[in-house]
């Protein structure tokens, strides 16, 4: 059997090692400890954010960020519906209910006009949203200008996923740093990884210095331990970060090796009538975290995604479908839903193919005769 061709595996570039050694050197093991200083001032630098706060996970950037919003049970939270479910489980977590928002065709992220829709029915029914959470999906990022409008227009705080969107930017400006809050996730598969972890970044001091008071068991300024608030053992470790501080000094050429991979594959396949890109937006630069196409059965003689997916399978190449959205899923179909059918049809049509920027020539040469052969 052909070697596997992973979907986007971890990259370690040559520093991640001396950090390390440093940590294990000066026996900086538990979490905490300079390299996560360090991590953190790298984040803020790299995203022109104030600050940020290095965590466990970008799942438990996002829990803190609902928690110091004040939301809790009873509350409404906006959601986008075409993401990963890390999105919404931490509105769960806190006892409030995600009200979906389907996707628009440019981007495929938030649909600008059904946020708007959502709200006004939302506020009518008597439960104005407590915060708007908007995903950058496969590092495109969404229409945050129309999105900020409308928050600012209703006052409503946004928290953005760039999870998948470290180094994207709208007009130069980077994807996370819009909202109030921004999270961005170090797990295995990201454009750039700590192994596991994530980060809280804002303009706002005063979140971040109350993310870290939160993450690390809320344990009050006493000689005892002493606690006055519920706190969450959500800190990442100075080893990870050690790593983290490590793949800082090549996420630029990772981003460009993305990228890269993106016009290879769009060079080799565009001319197959059946198979469509995702093109940026005009001030819109996507990291590319994954390259993503549709496949439409209907210019193809039938051939679909799930054609190409198995066959890839096949010859031992890792492939995805698109994120199943939420409003889908059975644990949260119940719901509310604003919907128009795009991200159902993104989710039928749609395949993520291996984007790793550690992948050869030869490893996309692969990828792409597998799939004009269903051609």
């Amino acid at each position: 059997m052909n070697s596997k061709i992973w979907l986007s595996s971890p990259h370690l570039g040559p520093g991640e090692f001396n950090f390390v050694k440093e940590a294990f050197d000066t026996n900086w093991i538990a979490p905490l400890g300079p390299h996560v200083d360090g991590f953190e001032s790298d984040l803020a630098k790299f995203t022109g954010s104030a600050h940020a706060a290095a965590l466990s996970s970008g799942t438990a950037a996002l829990h803190l960020a609902l928690i110091m919003l004040g939301v809790e049970a009873g509350d409404e939270v906006i959601c986008q519906s075409f993401t990963f479910s890390a999105s919404a489980n931490p509105i769960v977590y806190q006892g409030a209910t995600p009200v979906f928002i389907d996707s628009e065709e440019q981007t495929w992220n938030m649909d600008p006009a059904l946020l708007e829709q959502a709200i006004i029915d939302r506020i009518a029914k008597g439960k104005k949203p407590k915060a708007i959470i908007p995903v950058h999906l496969y590092g495109m990022p969404a229409q945050m200008g129309r999105i900020m409008e409308i928050a600012n227009k209703y006052d409503i705080p946004v928290i953005e996923d760039a999870a998948e969107a470290l180094g994207s930017t709208i007009n130069g400006k980077a994807a996370g740093t819009f909202g109030l809050m921004g999270i961005l996730s170090f797990n295995g598969n990201k454009i750039i990884t700590t192994s596991g972890g994530g980060a809280l970044i804002s303009n706002d001091e005063n979140y971040i210095r109350q993310a870290h008071f939160l993450a690390t068991q809320a344990r009050d300024a006493a000689p005892h331990y002493q606690h006055s608030s519920i706190g969450y053992n959500y800190r990442l470790s100075n080893v990870s970060a050690g790593i983290g501080r490590g793949q800082m000094q090549v996420l630029k050429e990772r981003i460009e090796q993305r990228r890269a991979v993106y016009e290879f594959y769009k060079e080799q396949l565009s001319d197959i009538p059946a198979i469509e890109f995702l093109s940026e937006s005009t001030g819109s630069f996507s990291n590319r975290w994954l390259t993503a196409v549709l496949v439409h059965p209907n210019l193809s003689n039938g051939v679909t995604r799930e054609t190409l997916r198995a066959s890839l399978q096949n010859d031992n190449i890792e492939s995805r479908p698109l994120w199943k959205p939420m409003h889908l899923q059975p644990v949260f179909e119940s719901y509310p839903a604003y919907i128009n059918g795009v991200s159902e049809k993104l989710f039928n049509d749609g395949l993520c193919l291996p984007s790793g920027s550690n992948l050869t020539r030869e490893d996309l040469k692969r990828v792409v005769d597998n799939i004009r052969s269903n051609f």
